[in-house]
């Protein structure tokens, strides 16, 4: 996937700038979400907060208007601070994607009757309903997180998140908290294996319809057995942006969860059931050429959470033909690159890169650009640059 157009044109809109930035095209990042809208075929889609991490960003999704076949409801987020902080912002839908243990903030949270409203906790045993109770915040809302993983025989594949598989499992802490003056409202589902794994090979593709018809039986028995317990549930989520057609397909769902499908980093790159648009890039100055056909940038080494290795560091992408060097990479304060492209490459002169995941990104810089389609910029700032870190 090269975005040459793309990227020329947040090029010259950003001239003014000294790099490092990051910069974001308006029309890719709303054509993607219109997508988005698109393969969730009527089913609204929860945008999660930590593929985006930009104020801005999350309310021009939530604002979009994409509202008539479903389109962008309510905010996943990923930390009971950022929760709260979102919800005194305006916001008034917010899932909790994760559990916390956060005292302090579930104390902050019980106390406050908006934030109850508002906010709806994920628990996935017992003990964090524990905690609950002991940080005064009993009567929260409650959504149970449920093991989406596809198993054959001793072999796990998806992500290694709930204790809670099983209709009964579900059911019981359901009880467990109805009994303790919770109110449990929902159920979600990550099938990870699916949504976050690219379609490299036949055989991937064959786990992933396996592990679709297995997760639509089993999420339909849970959702059952969790409703003979709970009452009728306000919210069942699944997926993400790489799995939003088969959740959205199972008519148990009420909602999926998107965000990186916004910004598209390059994990991305490698999907088959859909094409979208990179939008959020980010640009490095040349400050050395240490050979004629190496150059050197300016910072650069933002690497990306998950397994260490080559397809969580960031890529050159404009100008065409750079690579980074094997024995050293992107690095904390300077970033070689190497490539036919590398030997024009002058003092001063810009490089710009595509991150491997979406929000990651924002961790790194206090603002973005935005760059509408005549080239207008808007810098707005990210959680950074509003002062706020959520681990």
């Amino acid at each position: 996937m090269t975005p040459t157009g793309t990227v020329a044109r947040l090029d010259a809109a950003t001239r003014p700038l000294d790099p490092p930035f990051a910069a974001v095209d308006l029309a890719s990042l709303d054509a993607n979400a219109a997508d988005l809208v698109r393969r969730a075929s009527g089913t609204p889609i929860r945008v999660a907060s930590k593929s985006v991490r930009t104020r801005a960003v999350l309310e021009r999704a939530l604002g979009s208007g994409l509202t008539e076949s479903g389109g962008f409801r309510g905010i996943m987020s990923y930390s009971l601070r950022e929760a709260i902080w979102l919800v005194r912002a305006g916001a008034r839908d917010v899932l909790m994607g994760y559990p916390t243990v956060d005292r302090g903030a579930l104390a902050e949270f019980g106390a406050d009757s908006l934030l109850r409203d508002s906010i709806t906790l994920m628990i996935d045993g017992a003990e964090h309903l524990d905690v609950i109770a002991a940080a005064g915040a009993t009567g929260a809302r409650l959504c149970l997180d449920v093991d989406a993983s596809l198993r054959i025989g001793p072999v796990h594949l998806g992500v290694r998140r709930s204790p809670l598989r099983t209709p009964e499992q579900a059911a019981d802490l359901a009880r467990a908290a109805t009994t303790r003056g919770c109110a449990v409202v929902g159920v979600m589902f990550y099938e990870a294996q699916i949504a976050g794994l690219p379609d490299t090979s036949a055989a991937v593709r064959l786990v992933k319809r396996a592990s679709a018809t297995e997760l639509s039986t089993r999420r339909g028995a849970v959702v059952a057995a969790v409703t003979a317990v709970a009452g009728r549930l306000e919210i069942v989520n699944s997926g993400g942006t790489g799995s939003l057609e088969v959740s959205s397909a199972d008519p148990a769902v009420t909602e999926v969860t998107a965000g990186s499908g916004l910004f598209v980093p390059t994990l991305f790159d490698r999907y088959r059931s859909f094409t979208p648009r990179p939008a959020m890039f980010f640009a490095l100055s040349t400050v050395r050429r240490p050979s004629p056909k190496i150059a050197t940038l300016f910072s650069g080494g933002y690497i990306a959470s998950g397994p260490a290795g080559a397809s969580r560091v960031p890529t050159p992408v404009w100008p065409a033909g750079l690579s980074l060097l094997r024995n050293e990479g992107a690095g904390e304060v300077q970033t070689p690159v190497t490539g036919l492209a590398a030997s024009a490459l002058r003092i001063g002169d810009r490089v710009w890169f595509r991150h491997a995941k979406a929000g990651e990104l924002c961790e790194r810089f206090t603002d973005v650009h935005l760059v509408a389609a005549d080239g207008a910029v808007t810098t707005v700032p990210t959680y950074r640059g509003e002062g706020q870190c959520f681990g």
